[in-house]
């Protein structure tokens, strides 16, 4: 038997397809629109490492749907472009000295090597990279017409500061009160950020996730980090200041609880209210509390503390004093940057009390209140569930909803409060304090202040610097280029100084998906009559890493762009898949570390794209991570060598000529149709190892044949095509056919094929299996029992014994019960 020449025929149809141009995509305008479908990868970074066996899970999952759906007649988009602005490469400049453009492209040359190596049915005329100039133009753009909204603001705020990678990083970017890229413990740092107000967005970025076609899990993480509540404001009153305290809680009806106030360390009265007594304490406190990140300072299980600033607020529903803390578990961030302390219903402010002493009221029973039940004593749980109002004045006995709508309503009325909807979502801190990013289209006049680029100044590009290295004063490299910083006012035409922040790299990604639509327009980040072709993303396929991040700001930049009139959806992904993890063989996520991980350019050149694609998808569901299996592999390769044997094998025109007899020639044409038909649906739903599973099944029935018949042959080299479309185009070429299979027609089946012809019936006795035999599908329970108990394998078991009943599943399982 000949070996499959993998290596020669790979490049050769590689090259064909490039040549060719076979998967370029055109708005044809004669196409239906339930006809277009658009499927789209999340684009990688293109790091210095290359590919990993990972990437290509996801870009084999949306090759083989759009290549089935080509084949289904459907004019299909399928970019890849690269999200290259970012740290690693900055970080490898400062290292080396070379420059971070020189370095990203270099990997994005890598990048796409190894990814056309593979065979990917991209459109290759529509590539894009973050980092060139006329795609930036474009992220400047969207950038003003956020300003231009309101949307995005300067403002000096204290951020979660990286000091290894010396710059800010936003919230959704810190990770156990680390830094996501380099592992540093973060800290709190005060200075000039650039904000875009994401939370003018909240509640459509909120309620529009019920529309969208998402796995759960990351709607959830979605909604979670929203965090949307309903609750009221409430203001207390400061004993024998003007100021006033406004609050917010979810819990109104607990207010005759609260028992002392915590503000944030960096709230605006700390400062008025703190007593000479305190005022070293509170001082000492407040800069410690600087030190650490958000998620640390909120962490349920750390220690809780604070210190009493000497001031008293005046509960509005009792006229109690009661003492105002702060503490670094309260964020200036979130609601008002103060709250009531109700110890009894809340499980950190319960905490705080059993630490510093403090009063401990319930106000909350799980029963309603019995006449002449004490609640005076201090409870012995903190009890954070709804229930009951006691010892809370003429509202004592309501139930919680009831008491939440009356307490509010009568705050209300007396001017001490209102409904209030809070949300637990920040501003996006978009500033980073690096070089290699998108440079912000803005200048700074003394005359003037805050002024934007003029649009026919787009794009205003990166200047060349002798440094790469952040400066840690919170001013990026651009700081020092004077020449580029100074310039002249677009307003006044007085002097003014570029801004220097540059733009995080989540803003490329933003809307990278919609440039795939039309890549080369230099008037506009692409045409409306595109954007109308082609949107929304159908199919949007990556990992669970960015459920939060890019997805949520993605959503927010495209609701903007749907706002001014330029996008005509109100998202941008309407399907969304997350692919899982492909561990090492050890079980382990892939690390160098651990010297687990699996190169693919090795894989390629022992096996082949082929076999390696259609290992991939053989693994297991798309969606569930799982290990990788060399031995695994090596089946995978001698399946695709059997259908290479195939195809050397004669042909012949009719069943007849096979060679097989005339049971198993219909066996195996019915077998074919049900091949057909389970393929189909398996690709239509992203259920590509069963697919696979019944390709190998089929193949290895029709692999007994002495000489193959082309009606059952060619059927299934285009579902093959799909899986291993290097190998399948080479079959399709040795069946006599020119040029590419790519947009053959489909198989189609024949149902009444597909049904079976027998069934086998289990037999148990007791509940345990005994006997089975063939029988006709549809076969009469009274005649299933007949044959059943006629059986010598059951006869035994039953001979002697009264049967008391008999329970038959048709076309599946007889079962006698005996005494």
């Amino acid at each position: 038997m000949a070996r499959y020449p993998f290596d020669i025929i790979e490049p050769k149809w590689q090259k064909y397809w490039e040549e060719h141009k076979t998967f370029r995509a055109v708005e044809d305008p004669a196409i239906p629109k339930e006809k277009r479908r658009y499927v789209l990868d999340m684009f990688p970074y293109p790091s210095a490492q290359g590919l990993h066996v990972g990437h290509p899970e996801g870009y084999t999952a949306t090759d083989i749907y759009c290549r089935y759906l080509r084949m289904r007649g459907y004019n299909v988009l399928h970019p890849m472009g690269f999200d290259a602005f970012g740290l690693p490469a900055e970080n490898y400049a400062i290292k080396t000295g070379t420059h971070p453009a020189t370095t990203t492209r270099a990997n994005i040359n890598r990048f796409r090597e190894q990814i056309k190596a593979l065979g990917f049915s991209y459109d290759w005329d529509r590539e894009v990279s973050t980092c060139e100039p006329e795609y930036y133009k474009w992220t400047q753009w969207i950038f003003l017409k956020l300003f231009e909204k309101g949307l995005a603001y300067e403002a000096e705020t204290p951020i979660n500061w990286c000091p290894s990678c010396k710059t800010g990083l936003a919230n959704e970017e810190v990770k156990e009160g680390c830094c996501d890229r380099c592992g540093t413990r973060v800290t709190r740092k005060r200075i000039r950020q650039w904000i875009l107000k994401i939370t003018a967005y909240a509640e459509r970025l909120l309620q529009d996730l019920d529309e969208l076609d998402w796995p759960e899990p990351v709607k959830l993480m979605q909604r979670n980090w929203i965090g949307r509540s309903e609750g009221a404001n409430v203001i207390f009153q400061i004993e024998g200041h003007p100021d006033q305290l406004e609050i917010y809680t979810t819990r109104p009806d607990t207010l005759f609880g609260a028992t002392y106030m915590v503000l944030a360390p960096e709230h605006p009265l700390v400062e008025k209210i703190t007593t000479p007594e305190q005022r070293k304490a509170v001082q000492a406190y407040i800069e410690e509390a600087a030190k650490k990140s958000d998620l640390e300072r909120t962490d349920l299980a750390k220690e809780k503390t604070g210190v009493f600033t000497g001031a008293y607020a005046i509960n509005p529903v009792n006229g109690k004093k009661i003492p105002i803390w702060i503490a670094d578990y309260v964020l200036i961030s979130y609601g008002t940057g103060a709250i009531m302390a109700v110890p009894a219903h809340d499980e950190r402010d319960w905490d705080f009390a059993k630490v510093f002493g403090l009063p401990i009221i319930q106000v909350v029973s799980p029963t309603p209140p019995e006449p002449g039940e004490d609640y005076s004593k201090t409870p012995s749980v903190c009890f954070t569930e709804e229930g009951y109002a006691v010892n809370s004045g003429e509202f004592t006995g309501l139930p919680t909803a009831e008491f939440k709508k009356k307490i509010v309503s009568w705050l209300e009325a007396k001017g001490l409060g209102r409904r209030a909807v809070n949300y637990k979502l920040r501003d996006w801190i978009f500033s980073r304090q690096r070089y290699w990013g998108e440079p912000i289209p803005i200048v700074h006049c003394q005359n003037c202040g805050i002024v934007p680029l003029p649009e026919d100044q787009l794009p205003l590009t990166l200047p060349e610097v002798q440094s790469y290295a952040p400066t840690g004063t919170g001013e990026s490299p651009l700081a020092a280029i004077t020449d580029w910083v100074n310039t002249t006012c677009p307003r006044c035409g007085g002097p003014a100084k570029r801004e220097t922040n540059t733009m995080p790299q989540w803003a490329g990604s933003c809307w990278y998906y919609l440039r795939y639509l039309d890549p080369k327009n230099d008037t506009a980040l692409a045409s409306r009559q595109a954007i109308e072709y082609w949107m929304p993303v159908d199919l949007y396929v990556g990992g669970t890493e960015h459920a939060v991040l890019h997805l949520l700001y993605s959503r927010f930049w495209h609701k903007v762009l749907y706002d001014l009139g330029i996008v005509n959806t109100k998202e941008p992904f309407q399907r969304l898949v997350n692919q899982g993890m492909i561990l090492g063989e050890d079980g382990q996520k892939m690390s160098k570390s651990r010297g687990n991980v699996i190169n693919p350019d090795d894989i390629i050149r022992e096996y082949g794209a082929d076999s390696m694609r259609v290992y991939e998808m053989f693994m297991g569901p798309l969606e569930v991570s799982k290990p990788w299996s060399t031995a695994g592999l090596v089946g995978v390769s001698r399946f695709l060598e059997r259908l290479w044997a195939i195809g050397e094998k004669p042909l012949c025109k009719d069943l007849s000529d096979s060679g097989l007899s005339e049971e198993e020639q219909q066996k195996l044409l019915r077998l074919l149709h049900k091949t057909i038909k389970k393929v189909t649906h398996d690709t239509e739903t992203l259920n590509f190892n069963t697919a696979i599973s019944q390709m190998m099944i089929y193949s290895g029935e029709l692999a007994k044949a002495e000489r193959i018949p082309r009606s059952l042959w060619e059927p299934f080299v285009l579902l093959l095509a799909p899986y291993a479309p290097h190998l399948a185009e080479e079959l399709w070429q040795k069946l006599g056919h020119s040029g590419s299979l790519a947009y053959e027609p489909w198989p189609t089946y024949d149902e009444e094929l597909c049904k079976e012809t027998e069934v086998t019936i289990v037999v148990q006795v007791n509940g345990k299996i005994r006997d089975k035999f063939n029988a006709v599908p549809g076969t009469s329970k009274e005649e299933l029992e007949k044959t059943a108990q006629a059986l010598p394998g059951v006869q035994k078991w039953i001979e002697g014994h009264r049967v008391i009943k008999i329970i038959s599943v048709p076309d599946k399982l007889v079962n006698i019960v005996i005494q």
